[in-house]
């Protein structure tokens, strides 16, 4: 038997038996749509707040907990008592989601509910299989082609800085609107900073984190990131203290993250080109020439860096026989000694030392 209780609780506001003779019905019926309407936008406007709320929380939480991992003794007995309050925080919200869905499980259906279209749009049969996740190369592909043809408008919206601005520049060109704008954004930032840009990659850092927030708000309510332009800005615009605040904290912490990337790379840049100076600067035997000046006894680095050949053989003369050859045979391999006198054009007290260490 077919169930048809469930089209006992159905909301019309064009129900004419319940209309008095002396009212005006049109008028009747627009009032109550209008306070229909007006209902439900609030109850999403609802919705969507818990649910951001409830990101932000989770944020917090994870950031608290990264932050305990490396923590004193002092800094863990606070962070410990946030995270506890958090989850606390947490479980009220999750209460409260509950609730909502419940709401809305049970909530009368009206002409606006009662259906949707079924198709918005036209789609082509296709194989059934789920689209295989990319790879990382791919992915690395995928964005680079993106960035190829989009990169002066990505740049464009990385300078803005008011909202509303940032609003209808998104809303014209929804395209930007996705994770390779983010990723592109935030390389940005990081070579800004690396060249020492540092007021302009704070600048562009604002726009990346507003696109992120788009982009994990559009993930939270599994909708296109396209749709959630509209409510963000409108919320940022009437945002109370405590979100403006998460939002702030959110872009310090980017900030931040840039500014430590930034500098692993310039430490890799320095370690890179001092390994390939190292390298030029290699003798004949594979050795460094300044390492092996550190290394040689005070009185023997002293000869070489006054250059004086006289002092130098005096030195290696007072010194035991084999050590005097073992410390000359590294300076020969490093270049800083150089064996073939006459190919060198080493002077004749150059060439009696050189005579006497081989003797």
């Amino acid at each position: 038997m077919v169930d048809y209780s469930k089209w006992k609780n159905i909301e019309v506001s064009d129900d004419e038996d319940d209309t008095h003779p002396n009212v005006d019905t049109a008028s009747l019926f627009k009032w109550r749509h209008e306070a229909r309407v007006e209902r439900m936008e609030k109850e999403k406007k609802e919705k969507l707040e818990i649910e951001e709320r409830k990101m932000k929380n989770r944020k917090e939480i994870l950031v608290a907990e990264e932050k305990l991992k490396n923590a004193d003794e002092k800094e863990r007995q606070g962070l410990k008592k946030k995270i506890e309050t958090l989850k606390k925080e947490e479980k009220e919200i999750m209460n409260k989601v509950a609730e909502i869905s419940k709401k809305e499980r049970l909530a009368a259906w009206n002409v606006d509910t009662i259906s949707k279209p079924g198709f918005d749009k036209a789609i082509i049969n296709r194989s059934s299989e789920k689209k295989k996740e990319e790879t990382e190369e791919e992915k690395a592909k995928k964005t680079l082609s993106f960035v190829e043809r989009h990169k002066s408008e990505i740049e464009k919206f990385g300078m803005l800085r008011d909202y509303h601005i940032s609003r209808d520049y998104l809303r014209d060109n929804p395209h930007l609107v996705c994770d390779e704008t983010a990723s592109y954004l935030t390389l940005w930032c990081v070579n800004l900073e690396v060249e020492e840009k540092s007021a302009l990659m704070e600048r562009v850092a604002h726009q990346q984190v507003i696109l992120q927030y788009l982009l994990e708000l559009a993930k939270q309510l599994n909708r296109d990131p396209r749709s959630c332009v509209p409510g963000f800005f409108e919320k940022m615009r009437t945002a109370d203290k405590q979100y403006l605040d998460a939002f702030e904290d959110e872009l310090s912490s980017f900030i931040d993250r840039v500014k430590k990337r930034a500098q692993a790379k310039i430490d890799a840049a320095m370690k890179e080109y001092e390994e390939e100076e190292r390298k030029k600067r290699l003798g004949p035997g594979g050795l460094d020439p300044l390492e092996v000046l550190e290394t040689l006894p005070l009185e023997l680095k002293e000869c070489f860096e006054s250059k004086s050949v006289a002092r130098l053989h005096e030195v290696l003369g007072s010194m035991d026989k084999v050590e005097a050859q073992r410390h000359m045979q590294r300076c020969i391999d490093s270049g800083l000694w150089v064996a073939d006198a006459k190919a060198a054009g080493l002077t004749p007290a150059d060439k009696l030392l050189e005579e006497e260490l081989h003797q």
